[in-house]
């Protein structure tokens, strides 16, 4: 017999409840012992993620503005990280919903959670793109099968029926496959040029450190902020 939603829900309830938010050991962090910079912050706990074998660790939330007005969101994959200019950088096509909407708005925030380290880092920026010159580089070193999704296109369109998109698929391979140097005209590399850099290291007894760094110029500002 299937259980009611109500009995469902009450089950949820009291799981949320038995099970509380970072109820295990985490790292420490001294924002007195932090760079001048967030890029470097930031390498160090994103390398520390990957080593501790986060799942998809290098995978943030983008945050953009939809195009009628209403915030947006999903997860994309950090392909890129100038030091110098202190831009992340995901890639998408140009005609997909989070392209669209950048066109329009070119504004975004990203955010990254770490669970086993109990770390968040989010930023927000204006957003750059990489020049179509060297996309057909960038595009040319993506794995085959991320080539062949870019080709097949046609992000968040409504979708009939499954054979459908295995038809498409099916159809990008063969094309790559026929022509390995074909691109995707589309496909085009976004940065977030961080204005602000926020790292917050979480902690049981909710004695939270928060520490942002703000853009100056071609130099960054620091400081803590409450929890």
């Amino acid at each position: 017999m299937t259980e009611s939603p109500d009995r469902r829900l009450a089950e949820l309830r009291e799981l949320l409840f038995a099970r509380p938010a970072m109820a295990r050991e985490l790292p420490g962090f001294d924002p007195e012992a932090a760079p001048a910079g967030p890029v470097e912050l930031f390498v160090d706990w994103l390398t520390g993620a990957l080593r501790a074998e986060v799942p998809d660790a290098q995978v943030a939330v983008l945050g953009t503005t939809g195009l009628d007005g209403t915030p947006d969101a999903r997860v994309v994959t950090l392909r890129e990280l100038d030091p110098v200019a202190g831009v992340w950088s995901f890639h998408a096509g140009a005609g997909s919903p989070k392209g669209r909407q950048l066109a329009a708005d070119p504004r975004a925030a990203l955010t990254w959670y770490w669970p086993a380290q109990g770390r968040q880092v989010r930023m927000r920026g204006p957003v750059v793109t990489t020049p179509a010159e060297r996309m057909a580089e960038v595009f040319r070193a993506l794995s085959t099968k991320s080539r062949v999704a870019a080709l097949v296109g046609r992000q968040s369109e409504p979708l009939a029926e499954p054979a459908e998109f295995r038809a498409a698929r099916q159809d990008a391979e063969r094309r790559l496959a026929e022509d390995p140097e074909l691109l995707d005209p589309a496909y085009t590399e976004y940065g977030v040029r961080a204005e602000q850099v926020e790292f917050w290291q979480g902690s049981f007894d909710r004695q939270h450190v928060r520490l942002v760094y703000r853009r100056a110029g071609d130099a960054w500002t620091r400081e803590l902020v409450w929890p």
